[in-house]
């Protein structure tokens, strides 16, 4: 069970530098002892209530951090620094991946080749990245260094409801749901560009990877599919934890990729006929029917594995929820 002290002692551990933190932790840990103690010590307080009033009084927990390091938090100033660092911490990882998704399928639609595709893609992070920190810098040092604009900013208080939750192995962060939608575009990317930009070209002709007839439905519906697991993961990052119902949509749509896909590859109908010809004409043997099954194994083992990983989420969770309800009793 995750208690207050601890979801406290996490906060203030993950505002310092990480090869700290080993070493700060029982120091903080026995702060917040001594605080709650002596906050019981009249015994008029429970030990619940007493906690309460030892980490409200400990204050916010990265101002505690900058203290604890011998650091003052005044990058910017005291009173808005919080909420620079806080602003930038959430909208990087959200703005970045977004630009440089959009840029990545722009130029793939454009046909532009692979790697102007990634260096545009990487360059377009960079931009983002940067622009992003220095305007956001740059309007809260004139906002600190301005008489008028700092006294009529609010007061900025901090309470207990605003400590974070600790991370557990069952639920998912932000950087695995970015990984997972990038993963899921680029799957989208790469089969639009194996199509309507044939990378493969044999004596001047150049042939899509995939045979052309899946335009008519299949590839169709792969991307739906993707795009639906893009869905899916802002899903699950928003709900926070993996639930049996979510777990179950998760296996659902990897069944929807793959049942299909192992469908055409095992009846021959996934790759461009004509690529197949040509190919076996050049090597004279069966190799292409060999990654075929190579590729069969490795997609049933990736979505059977990602449809256990799930459940076995959702149960870590439900287990954790039933011991969090029975503990007080």
């Amino acid at each position: 069970m995750t208690t207050l002290a601890d979801r406290y002692v996490w906060a203030v551990l993950r505002a310092v530098p990480s090869d700290q933190r080993k070493d700060l932790e029982p120091e903080i840990r026995a702060l917040v002892a001594d605080t709650t103690e002596s906050k019981a010590a009249d015994g008029t307080l429970t030990t619940e209530a007493a906690e309460r009033a030892a980490l409200t009084e400990l204050g916010d927990p990265e101002v505690l951090a900058g203290r604890y390091v011998d650091r003052t938090v005044a990058l910017i100033g005291p009173q808005v620094y919080p909420e620079w660092r806080r602003l930038l911490t959430t909208l990087l990882p959200i703005v970045v991946p977004i630009v440089t998704i959009v840029v990545l399928a722009a130029n793939a639609v454009e046909g532009k080749p692979p790697g102007t595709i990634i260096a545009n893609g990487l360059g377009a992070a960079f931009n983002v990245t940067v622009q992003t920190a220095f305007w956001f810098t740059l309007v809260f040092a004139l906002l600190e260094r301005s008489t008028a604009a700092r006294t009529s900013l609010p007061e900025r208080t901090w309470s207990l409801d605003q400590l974070p939750q600790v991370p557990a192995p069952e639920r998912l962060g932000i950087g695995e749901a970015v990984a997972s939608v990038i993963a899921n575009v680029f799957v989208a990317i790469a089969l639009l560009w194996v199509m309507l930009a044939p990378p493969i070209v044999i004596e001047g002709q150049a042939y899509p990877l995939f045979d052309p007839a899946l335009w008519s439905f299949w590839i169709p519906w792969f991307l739906v599919v993707t795009v639906a697991e893009v869905g899916f993961a802002v899903l699950l990052y928003l709900r926070g934890r993996w639930t049996y119902g979510l777990a179950a949509i998760n296996a659902i749509l990897g069944a929807a990729f793959a049942i299909p896909a192992l469908y055409l590859l095992a009846n021959d109908m996934a790759f461009n006929p004509a690529l197949v010809e040509e190919v076996r004409t050049i090597t004279g043997g069966t190799w292409l029917d060999v990654t075929a099954s190579i590729t069969m194994i490795v997609i049933a083992f990736i979505v059977a594995w990602d449809a256990f990983d799930g459940f076995r989420k959702a149960w870590l969770n439900q287990r954790s929820a039933a011991g969090t309800t029975a503990a007080p009793a």
